[in-house]
């Protein structure tokens, strides 16, 4: 038995596993003392990145996610290899899916995008002070580079265009930070 919370966790149960998934069941005591179980699916770690240049247009991400069916505009994101750092991850994710190396860069922080069943923390970072190489997206990855000013963007995420938790939340930080 081990508490987590006000929830007791008397069995975990391991369901599926690949190098981007698990999923478990636990047999747990509910916080109302009742026998249940819970579902929890961890998700690799990962990075979003939001690239803003000198005229404070955002470098975004166009592609179709298998997951939700359809195409999306997001920032530059992509998971953590194991005990990579989230800086590094973001410097190579953004290099290699928008051809972009950032001399500046700044920790926007992390966020849980989905707390209930799914753990999948994301690191958060601003690129700044941008400069421009060829991308090497990897055999998945079908990117057009999408470039908007921040505040279209922002619009975008107010009026749901822009969907993509890590996104949302760093748009919103960085406009917060940028004074927009």
């Amino acid at each position: 038995m081990k508490t987590h919370g006000p929830w007791t966790i008397l069995k975990r149960n391991d369901i599926y596993a690949s190098p981007w998934t698990q999923v478990f069941r636990d047999d747990v005591l509910r916080p109302d003392g009742q026998p249940g179980t819970h579902d929890i699916v961890f998700l690799r770690q990962g990075v979003t990145v939001v690239a803003v240049d000198q005229e404070r247009r955002v470098h975004l991400t166009e592609e179709f996610h298998y997951a939700v069916g359809r195409v999306t505009l997001e920032g530059v994101s992509g998971g953590r290899e194991q005990d990579e750092p989230g800086l590094i991850c973001a410097q190579r994710e953004l290099r290699e899916e928008l051809g972009i190396i950032a001399a500046q860069w700044t920790d926007l922080g992390m966020m849980d995008p989905i707390t209930s069943v799914v753990a999948s923390p994301t690191h958060l970072f601003l690129a700044q002070d941008l400069s421009f190489v060829e991308t090497a997206p990897e055999g998945t990855e079908q990117i057009r580079h999408v470039v908007m000013p921040l505040a279209e963007a922002l619009d975008m995420v107010m009026d749901g265009r822009i969907s993509h938790a890590g996104t949302c939340v760093a748009l919103l930080k960085t406009a917060r930070m940028l004074g927009c």
